[in-house]
């Protein structure tokens, strides 16, 4: 028997200790093992658009298959520019200010290694998802967490405290990542908290990086609104964005980000020798997508609104206390009635047990105990799905 010496420690880069593998596509794999319906990761487990699929495979069929522009096809990048012109009125030139990449997900972390240095730090809201803690720290810098606090009334919102921002922003802050509407807490910023943000930039000179994928996906009127528009703001801001959650192509991993021109040369350096670039016909796919019209995106969110009050009222009949989102796919949930040591022993009963895959809510604290009684749930399923959910809900007991 061949004997295996352990790994010298000096072998592996120090940043890994700092956190784990992805939380949520565990729960996915737990959720495989123990066939689970999976309310755990955020995609869609129905069809995308049929018209965005016919303009892949005919970008395929067409042989556009060989590398795109390493920072996006043109066709992508204008419409990228039109939509961010019709949908938030910001001027942005496709040839100077868009960088096309693997995802939303590459797009955040060939940001923060283009701008930040070691010894920055970086204000990220708390709870948040779990990308942005690990991407702060790969790209030398240190997050910085500000509370986001729960919802005192069921109809609520998640407050930040105005003091704790401000002294976030005074230990070489380079950069606040804000995420709007928000995973996994389904906040939706006002204009009065952006303003706010847009202030503190402003007076300490910090940069801000929006990510806004869920632009679309709003309840109760609620409106979204980019910090790029706001005075002051279309300098400093880089704003990331892409194609899965409104199109429901989780898998196609095209995203972007939009900036000045000097901070998107820099991301376009980072994303080349990163990624080269993204799959060239889902941008042509791409382009066709952001061409929908605007019923397509009043539909995508109703959709969500009902596949939400499906799920949230047999959550709250199982004893879950459900903090109500005003945007995203995702509800935060409250477990303490359960009696459970923790979210972690209670995510692992609940797709054993009850055959019902969550994320435990300590995945987007940095101390997990301040997570330890929260998990969330993901309602982009069909309404099958949500109703196989509900019955297997009836299982869920006190410990």
């Amino acid at each position: 028997m061949t004997h295996v010496s352990p790994l010298p420690k000096h072998y592996l880069s120090d940043k890994v200790e700092h956190f784990t593998e992805s939380v949520i596509r565990e729960m996915t794999r737990q959720a495989m093992l123990h066939n689970a319906i999976n309310l755990a990761q955020g995609f869609p487990d129905f069809a995308a658009p049929a018209e965005i699929k016919k303009a892949a495979q005919e970008a395929i069929e067409g042989d556009v298959n060989q590398y795109a522009i390493t920072w996006g096809a043109k066709n992508l990048r204008n419409a990228i520019a039109r939509q961010m012109k019709e949908w938030q009125g910001i001027d942005v030139d496709p040839e100077k200010e868009v960088v096309v990449c693997c995802g939303s997900t590459e797009a955040m972390i060939a940001t923060l290694l283009a701008v930040c240095n070691r010894g920055d730090e970086v204000v990220v809201f708390e709870p948040f998802y779990e990308n942005y803690g690990p991407d702060a720290v790969l790209s030398g810098a240190k997050p910085r967490f500000v509370s986001l606090r729960p919802p005192q009334t069921p109809d609520g919102e998640w407050a930040f405290d105005h003091q704790e921002l401000r002294e976030a922003f005074q230990h070489h802050t380079k950069a606040i990542i804000l995420n709007t509407p928000n995973n996994p807490t389904g906040k939706v910023f006002s204009l009065k908290e952006l303003e706010l943000i847009r202030d503190l930039c402003v007076e300490y000179n910090v940069l801000a990086i929006t990510d806004e994928i869920y632009e679309h996906i709003l309840y109760e009127g609620a409106e979204h609104i980019s910090i790029a528009r706001l005075d002051g703001m279309r300098e400093r801001t880089i704003t990331i964005n892409g194609l899965s959650k409104s199109y429901s192509v989780t898998g196609w991993r095209v995203g972007w980000a939009v900036a000045p021109p000097a901070i998107t040369n820099a991301i376009r350096k980072v994303h080349d020798f990163l990624t080269v670039g993204a799959p060239a016909p889902l941008q042509e796919a791409g382009a066709t997508a952001l061409s929908l019209p605007a019923t397509y995106y009043r539909d995508l969110a109703e959709k969500y609104r009902t596949r939400r009050d499906h799920l949230i009222p047999a959550l709250e009949k199982a004893g879950f206390r459900c903090y109500r989102p005003r945007g995203a796919y995702y509800v935060m949930t409250d477990i303490s009635s359960f009696g459970f040591a923790n979210d972690v022993e209670f995510a692992r009963y609940l797709v054993k047990e009850v055959g019902i895959a969550c994320v435990p809510g300590s995945s987007f604290y940095k101390h997990p105990k301040d997570g330890s009684q929260q998990v969330r749930f993901a309602f982009c399923k069909k309404p099958e799905t949500l109703d196989a959910a509900a019955e297997r809900l009836h299982k869920v007991r006190q410990k």
